[in-house]
């Protein structure tokens, strides 16, 4: 599988979900991002080891990590590998003395136990092609070609035209829960079409 190495760009509520958020991944070499929705507990676990605040007692992803360092393992790396039906999936990389194992996890445990131990955060090439979104930059780009056909040749918007059009709004006002729901829509129409 070809992977993509990301990092976290933020974290941002989910107006439409209570108690939801909105965890963004960029591509590290790239303009590509990745908006996943994660829960509070979750999110706030990833967001206390980012600032580096230490809770008064372990969270669940701080046991964790010390059952993997008591049992003289290590964490290589985690990567966001499936998207199934709307749902992502990942996988931990753990090496042991002997050999190493992947682990089947959520991404925002996956992520959690990755900030942890620093180790690199991955998704895979085709999830990233089918569920991220790209940055403003490059729909810069893309706009400026559009605005450079003449008018008697531009069509009226399509469907799916319109809900990109939407999409990248979502994105240059930084509402990723709109933007991957948009996104969703977009795939919608995308398999109704074929």
């Amino acid at each position: 599988m070809e992977k993509v190495q990301v990092e976290i760009l933020g974290l941002s509520t989910s107006p439409s979900s209570a108690g939801a958020y909105a965890l963004i991944l960029k591509e590290t070499n790239g303009k590509r991002k990745l908006p996943i929705i994660i829960g509070a507990f979750e999110a706030q676990s990833i967001a206390l080891e980012l600032e580096g605040m230490k809770p008064p007692r372990p969270l669940t992803h701080d046991l964790m990590r010390n059952i993997i360092d008591t049992f003289a393992v290590s964490l290589n790396e985690v990567c966001i590998n499936e998207l199934r039906d709307g749902t992502f999936y990942a996988k931990l990389t753990i090496e042991g003395l002997s050999d190493t194992q992947e682990i089947d996890s959520r991404p925002s445990d996956a992520i959690a136990l990755a900030v942890r131990y620093g180790a690199p955060i991955f998704v895979g090439e085709e999830v990233l092609n089918e569920a991220g979104v790209m940055s403003e930059d490059e729909e810069e780009v893309e706009e400026a070609a559009v605005k450079e056909e003449p008018e008697e040749f531009k069509q009226p918007l399509s469907k799916l035209e319109e809900l990109q059009s939407l999409l990248k709004a979502a994105i240059e006002q930084e509402d990723y829960e709109k933007a991957a729901k948009l996104r969703d829509d977009i795939r919608k129409l995308g398999i109704m079409d074929q």
